[in-house]
């Protein structure tokens, strides 16, 4: 999608961030996952101190092999029982350094199909200049998205898998657990 139709499409449906945090809430329990590739986890680390185990796990979601084993593709970031663990009150402690899919939420791209995500903050009138930022940033993001699956793509030609194993597939390699 072109960015001046993106950023007409945002600005038609309308949006303003209301700071309510309700994006930012979802518990370990539910599908409200937050999924971060290898270079996202490392803005955090750099900016948190972190250890990156303590900010990202596999995401949950595993093929099953016919060897037994288990394969995940990348990470989402870890909650807690109130959400994302960098969630303060209503505020982000990392918002400087916060991932893609929550930069451009409620928005994001699938293929051509402009996707918007249950939110307060829709409808609300958003200047022509925001939208045009906000459709600059879901165009990044889908390109960011796009170079990781290549990335990933790169790693599954690049040999086997190992066999028998719960695995995590990313943009920088094979990772057992």
């Amino acid at each position: 999608m072109e960015h001046t139709t993106l950023a007409r499409r945002i600005r038609k449906t309308g949006f303003s961030c209301t700071r309510c945090g309700a994006c930012c809430r979802g518990t370990p329990e539910d599908a409200n996952l937050v999924m971060v590739t290898p270079a996202e986890i490392d803005r955090l680390v750099a900016e948190t101190g972190l250890d990156p185990n303590s900010i990202a796990e596999p995401y949950p979601d595993y093929i099953r092999t016919d060897d037994g084993g288990s394969i995940t593709f990348e990470w989402c970031l870890r909650r807690n029982t109130s959400g994302c663990i960098f969630l303060d009150g209503n505020r982000c402690r990392v918002y400087d350094s916060r991932p893609w899919i929550c930069r451009t939420y409620p928005f994001m791209l699938e293929g051509k199909r402009l996707i918007i995500s249950p939110c307060d903050g829709i409808g609300r009138e958003i200047p022509p200049e925001e939208a045009a930022q906000l459709a600059g940033l879901v165009l990044q993001r889908r390109s960011e998205e796009e170079q990781e699956e290549e990335r990933v793509r790169s790693v599954l030609s690049a040999g086997p898998i190992p066999t028998g194993k719960r695995v995590l597939i990313d943009g920088r390699g094979v990772r057992v657990f």
